[in-house]
């Protein structure tokens, strides 16, 4: 009898941490080797953090520094989800974040989707709206950590904000 209780306890361990990791796994994208649809970049080039601001929006320098602050926590968090290796040489390289504008939402949408099919990570923030800006209205698109060369191809057309 002493045998068989040691055998089912150890199967049911071997089963709690069985779902432990496949809930680890699944949840925070470890132990893991497809993270999703984020690339995997070879440069050793600098890495960079983009966020594109609507000026269209007329924001306050408050708001869009709040949105901005939205934009980067948000590429932050899905990097390290989905680009762990991106984000750490992001953050070997001086964490350089750029703000740059458009005008359009149109282009704030076409940038989102182009980083998106090369792989970037992107982070686009919906304003809740209880001050400035009519709810769920996009004010910002993240776009990286990803190298500067990438980011370039996607954003280099805009200019600082």
């Amino acid at each position: 009898m002493e045998l068989n209780l040691s055998f089912i306890s150890g199967l049911g361990c071997g089963v709690c941490i069985g779902f432990s990791l496949f809930a680890l796994r699944r949840y925070l994208g470890i132990f893991s080797r497809a993270t999703g649809a984020v690339k995997k970049f070879s440069s050793n080039s600098e890495y960079k953090l983009v966020l594109v601001v609507r000026t269209d929006l007329q924001m306050s320098k408050g708001k869009i520094a709040a949105q901005c602050g939205h934009a980067s926590v948000g590429a932050f968090e899905k990097a390290q989800r989905k680009d762990p290796e991106g984000l750490e040489k992001w953050q070997r390289t001086g964490q350089a974040k750029i703000a740059l504008k458009t005008d359009s939402l149109d282009e704030i949408r076409k940038m989102a989707d182009k980083a998106k099919s090369m792989g970037v990570v992107t982070s686009l923030i919906r304003d809740a709206g209880r001050t400035q800006i009519a709810a769920n209205s996009i004010t910002v698109l993240g776009v990286g950590p990803a190298p500067r060369e990438i980011i370039d191809e996607i954003t280099g057309h805009l200019k600082l904000l």
